[in-house]
C-alpha cells in the first residue's frame, strides 16, 4: 500500500495563514501526476511551526482533498509521546490512512526510550505506522535493532522512512526487519540506491516539483527497466542538490514560488533563501 513516489507536501501560506485554496490545488496536482501517496505535516510541511489546531486541520483538509484516490500518511510525530498520541488519534478520526512518526527530537531519548515511545503510540492508535528516522534533525539515530524489535512486537508498525544517509544502515534494516516491512527513502539523492538494496519507494521533497519524474523512476525500477530508472535519477540529481542548498523546505518553497505552484512564504524561524543561492 505504501510504495512508489510519496510526496512530503509543503504547507502553503498566505499572509501568515495556511492557504487552503492552494493546498487543494497541490493535492490535485499530485493526483494528476502519478504520485502514490501524500504526507501532510512532515518536515517539509513545516509541522514544528503549525499550531496544534492548524496541524489537525491541514491533515483533515488533505484527507478530504485526496478523496481516497491515494493514501494520506499523516505526519503526527512530536517529541511528546502524549501529543503524538493525541494528534494521531485525531488523524485517525479524520480518515488518514497511516501515520508518519518522527523520532522524538531535542530531548534525545535512549534506544530504550525510543522503543517505549513508539510502542505506546502503536498500542493507543490502531493505524499503520511508518517510523521516521532523521538523526540530522532529531539528534539521535534509531538503530536497526530497535526498529526490528518494534516491527516484530507491534503489528501496526509497518515501515520506516529512513533518512540517516547511510546505505549500510538501510541494508541492516532490510536484513533484520520482517520481510513485509516497508523501507522508504527519506533522502532524494539516495532513492535509487535504496531501491536497489530492497527499498519500496520514497517520501520525496523533489516530488513537490517533478512528481512525474519521481513516480516514473520508481515504476521503471520495479518493472525492471534499470536503464530508464538510472536516466531519471541522473536527470533529477542536479535538482536534488539545488533543493538542499539551504535547510529544507526553504529551497523547495522558493522553487515552487518561481514556478507559480505556491507562495514561497515560510514561517519563522525559517527565513527566505539567501540571494546568493537563488
Amino acid at each position: 500500500m505504501f510504495a512508489g513516489s510519496i510526496v512530503a507536501l509543503v504547507t502553503p501560506f498566505k499572509n501568515g495563514k495556511v492557504d487552503y485554496e492552494t493546498l487543494g490545488k497541490l493535492v490535485e496536482f499530485h493526483l494528476k501526476n502519478g504520485t502514490s501517496g501524500l504526507v501532510p505535516c512532515g518536515t517539509t510541511g513545516e509541522s514544528p511551526t503549525l499550531t496544534y489546531d492548524e496541524h489537525e486541520e491541514v491533515i483533515r483538509f488533505v484527507v478530504k482533498a485526496a478523496k481516497k484516490k491515494i493514501p494520506v500518511i499523516a505526519g503526527t510525530g512530536s517529541n511528546s509521546t502524549q501529543e503524538t498520541i493525541d494528534l494521531s488519534q485525531s488523524a485517525k478520526k479524520d480518515g488518514a490512512d497511516a501515520l508518519l512518526l518522527v523520532v522524538p527530537y531535542y530531548n534525545k531519548p535512549t534506544q530504550k526510550g525510543l522503543y517505549a515511545h513508539f510502542r505506546k503510540v502503536a498500542e493507543e492508535v490502531n493505524l499503520p505506522i511508518i517510523l521516521y528516522n532523521i538523526p540530522g534533525r532529531s539528534g539521535v539515530n534509531m538503530l536497526p535493532e530497535t526498529v526490528a524489535k518494534l516491527a516484530h512486537d507491534c503489528k501496526n508498525i509497518v515501515g520506516i522512512k529512513e533518512a540517516a544517509g547511510s546505505l549500510d544502515q538501510v541494508s541492516e534494516l532490510i536484513e533484520v526487519c520482517p520481510k513485509d516491512f516497508t523501507l522508504l527513502s527519506g533522502d532524494d539523492s539516495l532513492t535509487l540506491p535504496k531501491l536497489a538494496v530492497g527499498g519500496k519507494g520514497v517520501i520525496s521533497v523533489i516530488a513537490n516539483i517533478v512528481p512525474k519524474d519521481v513516480a516514473e523512476m520508481c515504476k521503471a525500477w520495479f518493472k525492471g527497466d534499470i536503464e530508464r530508472a538510472k536516466q531519471l535519477h541522473h536527470k533529477m540529481f542536479p535538482l536534488v542538490k539545488a533543493l538542499f542548498i539551504e535547510t529544507n523546505p526553504i529551497p523547495v518553497k522558493t522553487a515552487m514560488g518561481l514556478l507559480g505552484l505556491c507562495s514561497p512564504e515560510l514561517r519563522l524561524p525559517l527565513a527566505p533563501m539567501e540571494e546568493k543561492n537563488l
